[in-house]
């Protein structure tokens, strides 16, 4: 399911707006922290590609945090972002984590929710500060 993180651009292309310098500075910046790039293939394509990485806070704890899930949208549907889930929490599970924590776009919660993950009751908050 590894692939060159390249390669992933085109799919991180339909869920973030990045161009491929920019989306390659930061995958080069995050992976220091642990960052993976996963993707699923079909037909040796492509179609799907997870980001995920450790996290470790007072909070929560040790718990796996996945900050991308794309799969193309010709083929969304197929189970290949089950199988890329599936992935994270089977590595969580190998780190010895308990939890997989995400934020979630609002037209993907459905599907989140059907793969057993809850809302959590803690609002996400963002302040943007001036350069």
């Amino acid at each position: 399911m590894h692939n060159q993180d390249g390669d992933a651009y085109p799919a991180i292309a339909q869920l973030r707006s990045l161009d491929e310098g920019e989306f390659m500075a930061r995958v080069r910046r995050q992976s220091y922290s642990g960052y993976e790039l996963v993707a699923a293939f079909r037909d040796g394509k492509i179609i799907g590609v997870l980001g995920m990485r450790p996290v470790h806070t007072l909070a929560r704890g040790a718990h796996l945090h996945v900050d991308d899930l794309v799969v193309d949208a010709a083929v969304r549907g197929s189970g290949a972002g089950r199988a890329l889930m599936e992935y994270a929490e089977s590595d969580a599970r190998a780190r010895g984590m308990t939890a997989v924590f995400l934020d979630a776009r609002p037209d993907a919660v459905a599907f989140y929710e059907r793969e057993h993950y809850l809302l959590h009751p803690a609002p996400s908050m963002k302040k943007v500060l001036a350069s």
